[in-house]
């Protein structure tokens, strides 16, 4: 497993964008639209891992109910995985709790799942492949 990812919850693309490209020294390289999950994504590659911006498109989403209770910050940090089918099961094995086990597309041509911040010290973990 690698660290793929940190995704980073904020209220504005724009004015994060602007702060993130400045910071980095370079524009995002991907915006995406994940509907079903109420949110818009801003990709940047930081040498062997990225940092996603994650701003809710509802105000329904898990990400807009997120900065409604602990404001913008970091939000999850996601982990590469050769076959997330596998992974899931060694997991559920070791104890891990989920808050989904079956796999659903996500950004960036990954297919994602959550283990539950219950059972990861309270932090959320994603588990992310490259679709195939």
């Amino acid at each position: 497993m690698k660290l793929e990812h940190i995704g980073i919850a904020v209220k504005s693309l724009g004015i994060s964008d602007d702060l993130f490209a400045k910071l980095l020294g370079k524009e995002s390289y991907k915006q995406e639209s994940v509907e079903r999950e109420g949110v818009t994504t801003s990709f940047y590659g930081t040498g062997e891992s990225k940092i996603e911006l994650l701003e809710a498109s509802n105000t329904e989403s898990p990400i807009a109910k997120f900065i409604e209770k602990k404001g913008e910050g970091i939000h999850h940090l996601a982990f590469g995985v050769e076959d997330i089918i596998e992974e899931v099961e060694r997991l559920k094995k070791e104890g891990f709790q989920f808050i989904s086990e079956e796999p659903k597309e996500g950004a960036d041509n990954k297919l994602v799942v959550f283990l539950h911040p219950k059972s990861t010290n309270g932090v959320l973990v994603e588990l992310c492949q490259e679709k195939r």
